[in-house]
């Protein structure tokens, strides 16, 4: 599967990502298991998306639950929950 992933605020800064393609081998994954995958990538990316940070993801533009499935193609952007514009 291979998706655009983008960081906004206090998650690029950490992650030094800010719209990048990912690639992984599942065919389809829930929000929080992409969370949770990138969260393996390293400490930095450990930190900026632990469990215990509140964190909004959307799915192509429109906001999405943790349970909602991320599929080939799709767009996947992660921010805190308060940004300035």
């Amino acid at each position: 599967m291979r998706i655009r992933l983008r960081f906004f605020a206090s998650l690029r800064e950490i992650t030094q990502w800010d719209d990048q393609p990912f690639e992984c081998a599942a065919e389809a994954l829930t929000l929080a298991e992409l969370r949770s995958l990138l969260s393996a990538r390293g400490e930095h990316w450990a930190k900026a998306l632990a469990p215990e940070r509140a964190i909004r993801g959307a799915i192509n533009q429109r906001m999405a639950n943790d349970s909602d499935v991320v599929r080939d193609g799709d767009e996947v952007a992660f921010f805190p929950p308060v940004t300035g514009g």
